[in-house]
C-alpha cells in the first residue's frame, strides 16, 4: 500500500535556532540547546540541510513511506524547507507557516505558493489571536482559492512541546480555535480544501458538524490524539475512525503522523496502528487507500 504523510514537521535547525532564541534561560544559545538535548534526548540537526534532508529521506527509505509532507513550523524556517523539498526530488511537499495578522500577509502566501513551491499553509489561530472567519484570514483564502491550495486550520488544543521546555510563555487562546468558525469561510471559499487536524485536537464534535455541514472541509489523523482524555465520554482511537468515516467516509481523512524530531524520527508505529484500527473496522482496500494516499494525492495534485 502506497504511504503518503500528510502532516510532518521538518524541525531543521533554523527551527531551533529561532525557538530557542526566544528562551528566558540563561546562558548563550548553544548553552541552551545543549542543555535541551541532555535534557530531552532530542538530536539538534546539524546545520547542513542537505545531510538533514537526507536524514528524512534515509528514514522514509527505511520505514516504507512513498511521500512526506511536511511544514516549516516558523517563518525562519520557510526557506530552509521550501529547499529541502527541491533538493528531495518529489518525495517531499512543503507546506509553509503563516500568520494572516502579519503584513502583507496576502502577497508572501501568493509568493510561497508561486516562487517558492508551497502546497499549501499551516495557520494557527489559538497561537496568533484571531478568527478563522475574520478578514485577516478570509485574505489568506482568497489568495489559496486562486490556486486551489489547501490550508491546514489547527484547531483545538495546542501545547506545543518544545516551547515550554524552554520556558517561553504560553499565549494560546482556544476560544480562537473552535472548528465551527470554519463554516462560513469554507461555504465562502468552495476551491479551498480546509483541513482540521488531529481530528480537532478535543473539538471532535464540532470536527464533525463542520465537516457534515461542508463538502470541502477534511481531517487528518495525526499525532497521539491524546484528546481523547478531554472528552466527556470515553472515546477509544477506534471510536474516533468509526465516527470520522461516518461523517468525512473514506475520501475526507488523510493519514498524519506529526512526526517531527530524531531519533524518533518517522512514527512508523503510528500508521501501523491506524492500519490495524481501520482493518477491524473492515474498511475496504481501496477506502484505506485513498486515507493513506489517495486523498493527499489529490489535495496537492502530486
Amino acid at each position: 500500500m502506497q504511504v503518503i504523510d500528510f502532516h510532518s514537521h521538518f524541525f531543521c535547525r533554523e527551527f531551533f535556532d529561532a525557538l530557542v532564541a526566544q528562551s528566558p534561560f540563561p546562558g548563550d544559545d548553544i548553552q541552551r540547546l545543549v542543555e535541551l538535548s541532555e535534557r530531552t534526548g532530542i538530536e539538534i540537526p546539524e546545520r547542513d540541510l542537505g545531510r538533514h534532508t537526507q536524514r528524512w529521506l534515509d528514514e522514509m527509505d527505511a520505514k516504507g513511506l512513498d511521500h512526506l509532507v511536511t511544514f516549516a513550523s516558523l517563518p525562519e524556517e520557510t526557506a530552509a524547507v521550501s529547499e529541502a523539498a527541491r533538493l528531495s526530488k518529489g518525495r517531499m511537499s512543503a507546506i509553509a507557516l503563516v500568520n494572516p495578522k502579519a503584513p502583507e500577509a496576502p502577497k508572501k502566501v501568493r509568493k510561497l505558493l508561486t516562487d517558492f513551491g508551497f502546497k499549501g499553509v499551516l495557520i494557527f489561530p489559538a497561537m496568533h489571536h484571531y478568527e478563522i472567519d475574520g478578514p485577516e484570514a478570509r485574505a489568506v483564502y482568497e489568495v489559496l482559492a486562486e490556486f486551489e491550495a489547501p490550508v491546514y486550520v489547527h484547531c483545538g488544543l495546542l501545547v506545543v512541546t518544545l516551547r515550554d521546555l524552554l520556558g517561553i510563555r504560553r499565549t494560546q487562546d482556544i476560544n480562537y480555535a473552535n472548528p465551527l468558525r470554519i463554516v462560513p469561510a469554507a461555504n465562502d471559499f468552495p476551491a479551498v480544501p480546509f483541513v482540521i487536524p488531529h481530528f480537532g485536537a478535543g473539538f471532535f464534535r464540532e470536527t464533525l458538524m463542520a465537516g457534515s455541514q461542508c463538502a470541502n472541509v477534511h481531517t487528518d489523523t495525526s499525532s497521539t490524539n491524546s484528546w481523547t482524555k478531554t472528552q466527556p465520554e470515553k472515546l477509544t482511537l477506534r471510536d474516533v475512525f468509526e465516527r470520522a468515516l461516518g461523517v468525512f467516509g473514506p475520501d475526507r481523512i488523510l493519514f498524519g503522523t506529526d512526526s517531527n524530531v530524531f531519533p524518533a524520527g518517522w512514527r512508523a508505529d503510528r500508521r501501523a496502528e491506524q492500519r490495524e484500527l481501520l482493518c477491524a473496522l473492515e474498511v475496504p482496500e481501496a477506502d484505506q487507500q485513498k486515507i493513506f494516499a489517495g486523498n493527499a494525492k489529490r489535495l496537492l495534485g502530486l
